[in-house]
């Protein structure tokens, strides 16, 4: 039997990353992500929106948008957002508007399965 001697191998490590550089890095990067994300209408709120005759501003829209996903990264999956014209049911998960109706209609309504609830 041969024994077979293998050269020496010497590892430097890698230099430490800073760690809280890296983490605070990532989570910029998903913040960014994040806001980049425009809602979505369920064709069930789409339909909603328009027998009601709700209108929903650009700006609107982008205010709700921001506020589900910062909803969302405190651990919201599905808010209920009132805004004055409208109550929104949303899903921050998949960021789709599930329901609309309008305040006064939302006034005799219990709402069920939501987590949280954003005022506008």
């Amino acid at each position: 039997m041969a024994i077979q001697h293998l050269p020496l191998q010497v590892t430097i490590p890698a230099p430490k990353k800073n760690i809280a550089k890296t983490a605070d890095s990532s989570f910029i990067a998903h913040l960014e992500r994040a806001s980049a994300q425009q809602l979505k209408l369920s064709k069930h709120a789409s339909e909603r929106l328009a027998q009601r005759q709700i209108t929903i501003t650009e700006g609107e829209w982008h205010n709700v948008s921001t506020k589900v996903q910062e909803a969302s990264l405190k651990g919201v999956k599905n808010p209920l957002v009132l805004m004055e014209q409208a109550a929104l049911i949303i899903s921050a998960k998949n960021s789709t508007v599930i329901t609309a109706m309008d305040r006064t209609e939302a006034k005799a309504q219990i709402f069920t399965n939501i987590d949280g609830t954003i005022v506008l």
